[in-house]
């Protein structure tokens, strides 16, 4: 919010004197600060999870329980026969320094990102829903971890 309070500032100062000023560095979106290795961590993140489901619930609990936080592995759900797909919609990828999940004390260890992905569920192959909403996922010493999905009702 301060950068685009500081940029309208600069605009207006420019359109009221007719002076140009340059101004040093690279444009980048607002909220950004990730960089491009911690997207391609996310995105490989999110291909591993839908190859892990197209597996079966076993193989994709197992991921789950690889990929859960380090700090929260004591918090991984049951799916209770469900499969799911997560579609990243990477063009919503920022990061998130003060999000705490629930029941924690304090906000993860690594680089929170949130982003929103699209996900679909399904119990022995038949579609049961889809849904679109916002995920984290951490970056920490050079891996992405996820927090397991905890189905509703099971």
């Amino acid at each position: 919010m301060r950068r685009a309070i500081v940029a309208l500032a600069a605009f207006l100062l420019v359109a009221v004197t007719g002076c140009s000023v340059a101004v040093a560095g690279e444009a980048a979106p607002a909220g950004s600060g990730s960089s491009d290795g911690d997207q391609a961590l996310v995105e490989e993140y999110y291909d591993r999870l839908n190859d892990a489901a197209d597996e079966g619930e076993d193989v994709l609990r197992q991921y789950l329980a690889r990929t859960q936080h380090p700090d929260f592995t004591d918090r991984l759900c049951d799916l209770g026969g469900l499969t799911m797909h997560m579609i990243p919609a990477m063009s919503t990828f920022r990061v998130d320094p003060d999000w705490v999940p629930p029941e924690a004390d304090g906000p993860p260890r690594g680089v929170v990102y949130v982003l929103g992905v699209s996900i679909s569920v399904r119990e022995d192959g038949a579609l049961l829903g889809e849904q679109i909403g916002s995920q984290r996922v951490v970056v920490l010493d050079g891996r992405a971890y996820g927090f397991s999905p905890c189905p509703l009702g099971r």
